[in-house]
Formats: structure tokens, C-alpha cells, sequence
């Protein structure tokens, strides 16, 4: 597909060039098999998923299989390819999404399913797996909410409950044969319910009373009542050895992710991940430490993120974090952590976090009171809570985020109360200064498979309410609230506990124009209520409390814990009696493990392997960083193609990511953010190519050997980008002339041009971060002329900290130019001269 008459238009485009670091292309003809594997959402999140590059890496490893990737396009891109009637494309190979076998759609969170509608109608696909024969792509679903579906079912084929690291190969190899044998589609979904832990809609039909209430589910097929999860026993087994892929666009969480264990044995009842993921599985510090130094050296990220349910209940973690900072710190690469279980972090590892810079502190006490907390079965004080935060205060945090939820099981205002009393007082903690601390509220959402599954959710008008009292009692230097819509959190009480009745509702909605409903300024609920009403469907049924022996959307989906052992926790909630932590304090009965294949897997702390780590965690010997020289070398290079679609903080961080990969000794400014010492010609119009960038980068030593670091260099380079000479000695000026090509379709009127370079002065009006500025655009221009049929050269001064105006912004007002012109236009940037 050519992508030169659409990404020039669009919001970052290169969210969609498919060029990052360490993609797979593979020869479309030489394998069997080919899957896309789609994130319903935008580039920036689904890049900062975990799974979906896992899973990406496992196909691609099998030399008969081929996997890509899609991501939902932003609402200008969808625009532009139904204008220009263009399918989706995946990112690798441009190839539209039909052309592939597979189309594997994750489903992250229920504000995404729009999303998926939006996918399968770019490409060409009905919606309903029903309206789908063999012709079609097979259109399979996983992760978190398949364990809840039934809104989204009728259009999936297919939707595996679980782990997906070997399931994704046996649903690969199904319907490979299928494909090569001309097995009939029927047929094929036959063969994909016998795999373990694959669902497959078309065998359950839902049924409904008189009321129109969903009643059960009844199986078309014998012997599948029931379909149970996949389970991976060991992740030190999971073949992911591959190369991270590297964004080069920014995206949420830019960091290396390592997947530390998996499951969580805590037990909030509030928690549906801490059941869908049970046992936990530790990965074992010799595969983390092996998976982070790789990972590091392919990626050059620098960040690493300790990913997990509970990363503070790891084993080994005090020595696993004395063993990454003792081994990284010399790189600048810090460790950091995501929400944090209050008592979990000790002051030992918080020293070892802040070697290089200091991570965000975000702590999840989840409610106000200790009463509220034994109900959910937190199993936190405010002691520990306090304790955490002065520990962290100490060490010189300046900023602490809380986490709460509000509308939980027996809430009180007592315990709303509680959530602005234990800011302030941890705030307290502070003493004198910059101290903050960041209160984040949301709605308790009842979620299936879990204690609470029965328990009803509070109205938009109560959630509201409870933001409003908030508000009212966390005002002051030092406090600030954050909150979830409780409109958002209420759709997604409604897709977590609905039926199929809902997918009508659905597709009408995403006709009406809903798109990313998880993104305030997308989000529209009136559209909802719109839908549901014309398909006579009361959205607020949804949230009500159920009956504890009423059937469930969701129960002939087995996550392996027993329906008993949640009737039960729920009856503990309420009388406010804690369920210890299985990891040591025994099995808690959950009914998961059957300690042979499903069982808990843990690090033995006393057996960590080479290298051996003793003592506490703060004792670690602090690695000086030597003195260093200072070498300056200058770098030049060209910018064209695809590179033209990365904006200059993306190319930054690409070339320091480049850098850290190659082992440049670099060095790094002082402070609080370390950062390394590049700096780089003036930015470039977004859409520019260029023949005439440098860089200046400075190192601690001489490069040794320049020509075989330049041929390095451009063979780690993504498309478009290529270095032309590295020479040592120069500095950065202030002031250049630069020239450019500017190629129109059409050759404009030379006259305009002309009068142009005869005035003393042309002032124009530019709108600049939402304000309007004047400037004389004259004075900037020292030559302007159409040098060839359809195309202009224009130099202009280039300063420092002095407004400027980019060439094509100029030459359409000199020319008048239409949108279709300007956007038509290929700009180059041919030359750059330092003033003086």
C-alpha cells in the first residue's frame, strides 16, 4: 500500500509506519500460516501492553508461521481510508488485514469494544462470525475480558480463556491444517473447542424467561458445558528470547517490560486479575536478570518496568534489585515498579530504586478505613500505610500517589471521610517543602469471577456525588484528586456483566459514531442510552444486584476457582473476617490447584543463582561513576521516506536508545534525570525529508574505530534513516541558512515568488500552541525561486529561540495554496550552513 497520500495527514503519523526497532518482515509467500494480531485501541497503548508483543515474538519464531501487527486507527486516519476507499493495513507489510488466516484481537478492557468493530470494518470483515465463512480471516479473542465476553462473542470465532503462550500455537496449527486440507469452517470450530481453554460462541445459545432476563446459557454440544482456562505451569519455559520491539513514537508506558511472575496470592476480594491469573508463578531472578540484560542491549531503553500483579511480593526481589542496579547503573538505566502493595517495599529496596532517578511512588490502599479494607480483604493498616509513605518522604520522594476506590461493599461516609484524613496525614509526613501527594478515585466496579460478583455498582449519580464530597475535603498546598468518570466506570460495569443482547447495542452505537470510549474527549454516554433504548434494553439493569444462585453470563467460563469458595469469601466480607495470603500461610481452598500441573510456583530466596547475592539490599557496594573525558563527534545523516513521519523528540529518543544499544560511551548530564549529552540541528516540519541533518554527540573516550561504527550504526537504523559520516570535533551553533525542494503536482504561478523576494517586508499571523503571533517572514527568507517546473527553493535563516515559519507553511500563504496542495507536496530539506 502507498502511504504517501494519507500519512502526511494524519496526527502522528508515525504510529503507523511499521518501522520500529527490531520488527520481524518475513517473505509473505514462504510461510503457511500468517496472523495479525490487533489491539483495539491506539498505537501509544496497545504498544504498552505486555502480551501481544509475546505473543507476536512466539509465531514469528516458527519459520512456517508469519505474525504482524494492527492497532486501532486514530478517527483522521479512519476518515482518510474510507475517503480514499483503503482497507487497514497491518504495520509490517502494509498488507491489508483480509489477506491474512488470523486475526487475533486482544481484549484489554471493555471500553475497547467499539474498537474492534472499527477493525473489522476497515478490512472488510462482517461483523458476526456467523456471516463468516473460510473466505474470511478466523477472527480469535484473548486476555482479560474473555473471561467475561458475551457482549462481543457473536463476533468471534473463537476466544481462548488464559494463558496464551502455548495456546496460541495449537490454534495456529489447526487452522493451518485446516487451510491446506479444506476443511469446511464448521468443521475447523469443531477441532478449536477440543484445544483446552478455547471458547467457541457458536456452540452456546443464551436463553431468556419471560421478563427478557438472561436465564443460563445452553450447550449445543455435548461435553462442553464448560470450558476451562489454559495454564502455563512455568514461565521460565516461555520461548521469549526474541528482540523487545522498540517504539519510536512515544507511547504510555516507554520503558523494558519484564513479566517478574504471574498471578497473585493476596486475595482482594475486589480483584478479578488476582483470580483470573492464580497460582502465582515466579519467574526465576537468573531468567530476569538474562531477559533485562538483553533486553537492555537490544532495546536501549532506559527504564526497566518489574512487572507483576504484586512486584513487591516477589520472592527475591530485595537481592533481584541490588543484582539489576549494580549491573545498570553505570548505563543510567533505572528500575521501576508498578503500583505498589502498601508494606511490600521496604526502605532497603526504595534505596536501590533511587540509584539512578526516582521512579513514580504510587501506592493502592484501595479504601479509607482499616474496617473497609478487612472487607475487601486488603490486609493493609493505615499504620502500614503511613509507614510506607514517611519511608518513602525520608528517602526524598517529593511526590506520592494514592489509589481508592469509591462505592465499594458497605461503604460508609465514615470511610469516604477517611480516604482526604489519611492524605493529609501522610502528607504530614512530608515536613517543610515541595511535597505532594496525588489522590486517585474511581467506581468500584463488581466484576465477574469474583467475591463481588453479586454485589450491585452505584449510579453515575451516586458516583458523582462521592467525587463532589471528595472534592470538598482534599482541597489545600500539597493535595490534589483525581478521578475516573463515573460514566465511563458505569459503561463498564455494563460490558463487564452483560449479556449477548448487548452486541446489538453495540454495533448500533459504533454506527452512530462511537469510538474509544475509554478516552474522555471521544466518550459520549448519551449514544449508549440512545442505542440501548432502540433496542429495549435498560443499560441499568445491568449494575443491580444478583441473586446468589441466579445464573451468570459468565459462568460456563471456568477460571478454575470454585463458585463455593466465592459464596464464601463474600460471606467473609461481610462479616469482615480476613482470608490469609496462601503463599505463607497455606492453601486457602480456592479449588485451582491440584499441586501437580496447576500449583504455585515460588522462588526459593536462598537459592538464587550466580550471581549470589548476601546481605541486605542497602549494604550493595554503590557503583562511582569514574571521571570521564569529554570527545565530541559530529554525525551527519539523511532523513527520507517513512523517517520523515518521526517527529524530533521520537528521533531523539531514537538515536539515544541507538546509542545505548552500541555501547557508546556516553556521557550524561548531572541531576535529577540523567540524560545523555546529544544535541541535534533544528527540528523538522513533521512530513520533511531531509539530506542535511547533524547531531553532535559528546563520549567519555575516542572511538576507535569510526567507518565500522558508521556501517554499524546504519544497520541498526530504522527505514528511511542513514548516517553519512561521524568526524570528531564541532559545536552546536544558533544560527543556520537552510534550504529546501519543495515538489508541488502542479507547477505553481512563479509570479507570487517573485513579488515575494521584491518586498521589504511580509508580515504574517501563525498560530502557535493555541495563540495567534505575527511575525515578518521576509527577513527570514534569503532566497526564494522555482527552479524547475513543479518545484521551489527556498532558504531561509534558522535561529535559536527566534520564531520562525516552516517552508510550506510560507509558500501557501505566498501561493495561496489549497489543502489538497500543500498536503500533496513533498518538502526536502537539501542543504544547512552555519552562520556566523
Amino acid at each position: 500500500m502507498n502511504l504517501d497520500s494519507i500519512l502526511p495527514l494524519v496526527r502522528r503519523p508515525s504510529r503507523y509506519c511499521g518501522n520500529e526497532f527490531n520488527i520481524v518482515r518475513k517473505d509473505w509467500q514462504s510461510v503457511d500460516l500468517r496472523i495479525v494480531f490487533a489491539f483495539p485501541d491506539m498505537y501509544e497503548i496497545g504498544m504498552s501492553h505486555l502480551g501481544l508483543p509475546m505473543l507476536y515474538h512466539i509465531i514469528n519464531s516458527r519459520s512456517h508461521l508469519l505474525a504482524e501487527r494492527v492497532y486501532s486507527p486514530d478517527k483522521d486516519l479512519e476518515d482518510l481510508l474510507r475517503e480514499k476507499k483503503e482497507p487497514l493495513f497491518s504495520l509490517e507489510s502494509k498488507k491489508p488485514l483480509a489477506d491474512f488466516d488470523i486475526i487475533g484481537i486482544t481484549l484489554p478492557y471493555e471500553l475497547c469494544y467499539t474498537n474492534i468493530l472499527t477493525i473489522l470494518d476497515l478490512a472488510g470483515i462482517p461483523f458476526r462470525a456467523a456471516e463468516r465463512n473460510l473466505d474470511f480471516p478466523l477472527v480469535i479473542g484473548g486476555g482479560p475480558c474473555a473471561f467475561h465476553p458475551e457482549p462481543v462473542a457473536d463476533f468471534f470465532d473463537a476466544i481462548l480463556l488464559g494463558d496464551g503462550e502455548e495456546a496460541i500455537l495449537d490454534l495456529a496449527e489447526a487452522v493451518r491444517v485446516a487451510k491446506s486440507s479444506g476443511q469446511s469452517k464448521e468443521e475447523l470450530l469443531e477441532i478449536l473447542a477440543a484445544i483446552d481453554g478455547v471458547y467457541v460462541p457458536a456452540f452456546f445459545v443464551p436463553e431468556y424467561n419471560s421478563d427478557n432476563r438472561f436465564c443460563g446459557m445452553r450447550s449445543l454440544k455435548p461435553g462442553y458445558e464448560k470450558v476451562t482456562r489454559r495454564f502455563v505451569a512455568d514461565l521460565d519455559a516461555v520461548p521469549y528470547e526474541s528482540k523487545p520491539l522498540v517504539p519510536l513514537t512515544k507511547i504510555v508506558h516507554d520503558r523494558l517490560g519484564i513479566e517478574i511472575a504471574r498471578g497473585c496470592t493476596r486475595g482482594c476480594r475486589f480483584c478479578q486479575a488476582g483470580i483470573i491469573y492464580r497460582p502465582v508463578r515466579e519467574r526465576s531472578p537468573e531468567k530476569i536478570f538474562a531477559l533485562a540484560k538483553k533486553g537492555i542491549e537490544e532495546g536501549g531503553f532506559d527504564e526497566i518496568g518489574l512487572l507483576s500483579l504484586s512486584s513487591g511480593d516477589y520472592s527475591c526481589l530485595s537481592p533481584l534489585l541490588v543484582q539489576l542496579m549494580d549491573h545498570f547503573v553505570k548505563d543510567k538505566v533505572s528500575v521501576s515498579m508498578p503500583s505498589l502493595r502498601v508494606g511490600s517495599l521496604t526502605p532497603e529496596m526504595m534505596e536501590q530504586i533511587k540509584r539512578v532517578r526516582k521512579s513514580g511512588f504510587t501506592l493502592a490502599p484501595e479504601a479509607g478505613t482499616d474496617r473497609l479494607r478487612r472487607v475487601i480483604n486488603k490486609g493493609i493498616t493505615e499504620e502500614d500505610l503511613l509507614e510506607t509513605c514517611r519511608a518513602a518522604f525520608s528517602l526524598g520522594w517529593k511526590l506520592i500517589k494514592l489509589y481508592f476506590m469509591f462505592g465499594l461493599p458497605t461503604e460508609t461516609e465514615e470511610d469516604l471521610q477517611a480516604i482526604a484524613e489519611l492524605a493529609r496525614k501522610s502528607l504530614a509526613l512530608a515536613g517543610r517543602g515541595a511535597f505532594q501527594i496525588n489522590v486517585s478515585a474511581a467506581t468500584f466496579v463488581p466484576k465477574p469471577h469474583t467475591p463481588f460478583q453479586w454485589e450491585p455498582q452505584i449510579s453515575i449519580a451516586q458516583g458523582w456525588a462521592k467525587i463532589d464530597f471528595l472534592k470538598n475535603r482534599l482541597k489545600g498546598k500539597g493535595l490534589r484528586l483525581k478521578w475516573h468518570d463515573p460514566r465511563q466506570s458505569f459503561l463498564e460495569g455494563v460490558m463487564s456483566r452483560g449479556d449477548r443482547k448487548l452486541s446489538q447495542v453495540i454495533e448500533d452505537v459504533w454506527r452512530a459514531g462511537a469510538r474509544f470510549d475509554a478516552w474522555s474527549d471521544y466518550f459520549h454516554l448519551e449514544t449508549w442510552f440512545q442505542a440501548a433504548t432502540k433496542n429495549n434494553i435498560d443499560l441499568e439493569e445491568y449494575l443491580r444486584r444478583r441473586e446468589i444462585d441466579e445464573p451468570l453470563p459468565w459462568q460456563h467460563l471456568d477460571c478454575g476457582v470454585g463458585e463455593d469458595f466465592f459464596r464464601d469469601e463474600l460471606e467473609k466480607s461481610l462479616n469482615e473476617i480476613y482470608t490469609p495470603d496462601c503463599r505463607v500461610h497455606g492453601c486457602q481452598t480456592c479449588g485451582l490447584c491440584d499441586f501437580k500441573q496447576v500449583k504455585p510456583v515460588l522462588i526459593d530466596p536462598g537459592g538464587i543463582g550466580q550471581p549470589v547475592i548476601t546481605g541486605n539490599a542497602h549494604k550493595s557496594q554503590i557503583v562511582k561513576q569514574p571521571e570521564s573525558g569529554k570527545f565530541i563527534y559530529k554525525i551527519l545523516y539523511s532523513r527520507t521516506g517513512d523517517a520523515r513521519f518521526v517527529g524530533h523528540l521520537e528521533m531523539i529518543q531514537m538515536f539515544f536508545r541507538l546509542f545505548k544499544r552500541l555501547k557508546l560511551p556516553l556521557v550524561f548530564s548531572k541531576g535529577f534525570n540523567p540524560s545523555p549529552k546529544v544535541s541535534f540541528s533544528p527540528a523538522l516540519p513533521l512530513g520533511t525529508e531531509s539530506l542535511a541533518e547533524h547531531l553532535l554527540v559528546t563520549v567519555a573516550e575516542p572511538l576507535k574505530d569510526k567507518n565500522a561504527l558508521l556501517q554499524k550504526l546504519n544497520e541498526n537504523l530504522p527505514s528511511g534513516f542513514a548516517l553519512q559520516s561521524i568526524e570528531l570535533g564541532g559545536k552546536q551553533g544558533d544560527k543556520f541558512e537552510v534550504c529546501y525542494h519543495v515538489k508541488f503536482p502542479k507547477s505553481p504561478d512563479p509570479e507570487p515568488l517573485e513579488s515575494f523576494m521584491r518586498q521589504k517586508e511580509f508580515v504574517i499571523t501563525l498560530e502557535r500552541g493555541g495563540r495567534k503571533k505575527s511575525l515578518d517572514a521576509r527577513k527570514l527568507v534569503t532566497s526564494i525561486e522555482l527552479t524547475d517546473q513543479d518545484q521551489v527553493r527556498i532558504c531561509m535563516t534558522v535561529e535559536a529561540s527566534v520564531p520562525s515559519v516552516k517552508p510550506l507553511e510560507l509558500l501557501r500563504i505566498i501561493l495561496a495554496l489549497s489543502n489538497e496542495e500543500m498536503y500533496t507536496a513533498k518538502v526536502m530539506k537539501i542543504s544547512s550552513r552555519e552562520l556566523t
